[in-house]
């Protein structure tokens, strides 16, 4: 258990905008790990290795991405008993994201609505981060790296920015996520569309078996996409992801729906919906991917886990790993171990 009780520390988080909230626990994070303050929010990490897609995961329990953007984190957040972490999402170039106020919670649902905008540091200053990072690898963590296109790169040249991330994360990854379903970035989930998808996954493919051999090991690909979509269009997005070879697929990220948070506050703001309220929109993905999918092909489920039972509704769905965020921000350290603990020796029927 964390020294300080997150149900402690978090009203006087919430008392902050939760951007600032956000920048601040970051910072004090990243100023802190892999010192003894770390035993402040550390949890011991809960055994439950699993192999998917060729990677040996110390538990199925992972940070998602977007929380820790730049990288700076990954020893801190890995303390809490993660089994693997996801940062960025980058993009090639820094970029400060959309105007403020862009994040904006609504506990009554234990929901987060965000219209960041892929705000990062860049491609250079990530993998600076990436390189300063230790103890979480050393100690057998698996490290995704999520990569995205540029606001003012047009969508039409969005591979070329998927090129620069992957070919600069490559050596740095124990596997790369292609980040195509945020809605905060305009037209991007247009590239989920069958052919636009089909197109770059055939250029990164190709640009993927380049890099193997230029470093010698092959690094698992991954793709995230929405929770916003007809059964027919995760058929497709499955046939393409398999014609493509690609290694696995991240559902899901946040959704533009509101009707769970009609008349709160904040409900009408744009951006994406995470927490809660995607809980079952993100399983319902999960299930179509698993009953059209090759038989063993990886899932990670994330949208909604806010307990250990979400966790393992996830697993049941047919995800292989969880992954974790607003959960994080609502509940603190402790859903780490209690999620990994809720999967420990799962075994699918």
């Amino acid at each position: 258990m964390p020294l300080i009780p997150y149900a402690l520390t978090r009203p006087f988080l919430f008392g902050f905008d939760p951007e600032a909230a956000h920048d601040l626990t970051l910072g004090a994070i990243a100023r802190t790990q892999n010192t003894p303050a770390q035993c402040l929010w550390a949890t011991p990490r809960i055994d439950d290795p699993v192999v998917v897609a060729g990677l040996g995961f110390p538990n199925r329990v992972g940070l998602a991405a977007g929380l820790d953007k730049n990288g700076r984190c990954i020893d801190g957040l890995g303390a809490m008993g993660f089994g693997f972490i996801e940062v960025g999402t980058v993009t090639p170039k820094g970029q400060p994201g959309n105007p403020k106020p862009r994040m904006f919670r609504i506990p009554e649902r234990q929901a987060l609505i965000n219209r960041l905008g892929f705000n990062n540091e860049g491609l250079e200053s990530f993998l600076a981060n990436v390189q300063r990072a230790r103890s979480f690898r050393a100690g057998g963590g698996v490290l995704g790296l999520n990569i995205g296109k540029n606001a003012a790169t047009p969508i039409e040249r969005a591979a070329d920015d998927y090129l620069l991330g992957l070919a600069g994360v490559y050596p740095h990854a124990d596997y790369v996520t292609v980040n195509i379903s945020s809605p905060n970035t305009q037209n991007l989930r247009a590239l989920q569309s069958d052919a636009a998808l089909d197109l770059l996954l055939s250029v990164l493919m190709e640009r993927r078996a380049e890099l193997a051999r230029e470093h010698g090991r092959l690094v698992p690909l991954f793709v995230k996409i929405a929770p916003d979509l007809e059964p027919a269009q995760v058929e497709l997005i499955a046939a393409t992801l398999a014609k493509n070879g690609v290694d696995g697929v991240i559902a899901t990220n946040t959704t533009v729906a509101r009707d769970a948070v009609q008349g709160l506050r904040h409900a009408a703001e744009t951006g994406g919906l995470s927490g809660a309220p995607v809980f079952e929109a993100s399983n319902r993905v999960i299930r179509l991917l698993r009953g059209v999918l090759p038989a063993g092909f990886p899932i990670v489920g994330v949208g909604g886990v806010m307990s250990g039972a979400d966790a393992r509704a996830k697993l049941e769905a047919g995800a292989d790993l969880v992954q974790i965020y607003t959960g994080l921000i609502y509940r603190g350290p402790e859903i780490v171990g209690e999620a990994a603990q809720a999967m420990q020796g799962f075994v699918r029927r």
